[in-house]
């Protein structure tokens, strides 16, 4: 499962059966870290996904502002109360990256892209993740 985490809306990705392509799954409208983190897990579970994958927003210089230490925070949360292996990728650019697709390949109006764009960079985060660990 793949997550893009987000204040105000959190997107979804699930795999294929065979773990070889990652598509949109839904988004979780933003409320508490406890609630969000609870409403993560629920997804996972009900899903049977055995990895969350969340993305990373690292600086372009490589560092880490306040957002990834939510994310961290989220991520160490989950780890106290659930034996879900949880991972990250670096997601620099996977949000413009969303965008892009859904207005340049998807004719999708500026107006349209709240929803769609946070379940698509997951799926982005979460395609690198599959991509990269081929045994999962």
């Amino acid at each position: 499962m793949g997550v893009d985490y987000g204040l105000k809306r959190i997107g979804i990705a699930m795999t294929d059966m065979l773990h070889i392509t990652s598509s949109p799954f839904g988004t979780i409208e933003g409320i508490s870290m406890k609630e969000n983190m609870l409403k993560i897990l629920e997804i996972a579970k009900t899903n049977d996904v055995s990895v969350i994958v969340f993305g990373l927003p690292v600086n372009m210089n490589g560092s880490e502002g306040w957002m990834a230490r939510t994310v961290r925070k989220v991520i160490e949360e989950i780890k106290l109360v659930s034996p879900i292996e949880v991972a990250t990728i670096d997601e620099r650019l996977t949000t413009v990256q969303a965008e892009r697709i859904l207005i340049d390949e998807g004719d999708v109006s500026r107006k349209k892209l709240k929803g769609l764009k946070d379940k698509i960079a997951a799926a982005l985060i979460l395609q690198v993740y599959v991509d990269t660990h081929p045994s999962v």
